[in-house]
């Protein structure tokens, strides 16, 4: 992967080796909260294997979190809703698919390896960077970058899970409400993710002690389906970034 300037940037120097270090810092602050993954994966009576195989193949921690989260609470018979769960919230990466395919360019093979590293935060340095070959190295260095630390800590957790046994005992089980949390938390920044927020809370704190574990989050996310659809509460816009988006965007030009 070359890092040196080029015609894009040459207004921008070292533009290339900032996006590099950031990705570099994102993925390794991301890739520890593997650990709490691998544990309560094992906690939840996967084996250390099957654990390691969810975070190679699904790769997207809201959905491994919600996942195992349903079966350590619902067992094998709430498997069906643990993966209409999970891919229910691995639905935004085909969002972040569609916006990332002209950013990452190339053929077929390029973009079909690629989709592997979408997730929330490669897309989000990658868009955080000023020139096109620069988010190509911050999408880059970040996905992969997690992707690799992303699982060499779930098996260390499998393995330490496996070995110290319940995670409740050293607070880990509280990770899954957490990542959902992180998730959620810098998207209440305007009225209508905020009553989206507070009425899915409730209607699925209502309906938990009648249906089965994992039932809640699909009733729950209807809410969010409504007012998204009908665009209840909103400005009737699309809330802006507080960032402006470069203009080399390939988007503005018709792409997705």
């Amino acid at each position: 992967m070359n890092l040196e300037p080029r015609f894009d940037e040459a207004h921008a120097p070292g533009e290339a080796r900032r996006a590099a270090r950031e990705g570099a810092g994102v993925a390794l602050a991301t890739s520890l909260y593997g650990v709490s993954f691998g544990a309560l994966g094992v906690a939840a009576g996967l084996d250390v294997w099957q654990t390691c195989v969810l975070s190679l193949l699904m790769f997207t921690g809201g959905s491994q979190f919600a996942f195992v989260g349903i079966v350590a609470a619902g067992g094998l018979a709430a498997i069906p809703a643990a993966i209409a769960s999970a891919a229910l919230l691995g639905v935004r990466n085909v969002a972040y698919s569609m916006r990332m395919a002209p950013i990452v360019g190339g053929g077929v093979w390029r973009r079909a390896l690629a989709v592997q590293f979408t997730i929330d935060e490669s897309v989000a340095v990658s868009l955080a960077q000023g020139t096109s070959h620069a988010r190509q190295i911050g999408f880059w260095v970040t996905g992969v970058g997690i992707y690799a630390g992303w699982n060499v800590s779930t098996l260390a957790g499998a393995l330490l899970g496996d070995v110290l046994g319940d995670p409740r005992a050293y607070g880990l089980d509280a990770a899954a409400a957490a990542a959902f949390l992180a998730l959620l938390w810098p998207r209440l920044k305007h009225r209508q993710p905020i009553i989206v927020g507070i009425a899915a809370a409730v209607i699925a704190t209502a309906v938990t002690p009648f249906v089965m574990p994992g039932m809640p989050v699909l009733i729950a996310a209807v809410v969010a389906i409504v007012v998204g659809w009908a665009n209840l509460f909103g400005s009737g816009a699309v809330n802006a970034e507080p960032w402006d988006e470069p203009d080399d965007v390939a988007e503005r030009g018709g792409l997705p």
